[in-house]
């Protein structure tokens, strides 16, 4: 069955080029990008970890209303900083403070933040967090 297969998760873009500068160079993971002549041209995303994320070019492309992807870094300020550095802005939802990061002063959640890539999907930074045994 599926238990014993090799899974990962796909969404779209309306620009190809833009979307393998934006997680290339500006996220620093590791894109290979190739075509097909009934598909399009399609990126393949080696994320953290060892798991693998799939973009793929659509013309009538509509943002995904939700996350997409999903990263928990050490340091949050700091991959904060840096993504600003790059231009990359977190969105200022109505559970955020003025820089876009949601806090939980009860410390359930992580502090988190989202941004979007060029074609507008979500994606969602946080601080990792200790898992209790």
């Amino acid at each position: 069955m599926l238990n014993h297969s090799n899974a990962f998760g796909s969404f779209s873009t309306d620009d190809i080029d833009a979307a393998e500068r934006f997680y290339g160079e500006t996220l620093g993971l590791e894109v290979m990008r190739w075509a097909d002549a009934g598909m399009g041209e399609m990126l393949w995303l080696t994320l953290p970890g060892g798991g693998r994320e799939f973009i793929y070019h659509k013309e009538d492309h509509t943002p995904a209303t939700h996350t997409v992807l999903n990263f928990e870094v050490d340091d949050f300020d700091g991959e904060v900083a840096s993504l600003r550095d790059k231009g990359v802005m977190l969105e200022h939802l109505e559970w955020t403070d003025d820089n876009g990061v949601a806090r939980d002063i009860e410390g359930r959640m992580p502090v988190t933040g989202w941004f979007k890539d060029p074609a507008g999907n979500w994606i969602c930074m946080m601080q990792k967090m200790a898992v209790a045994h």
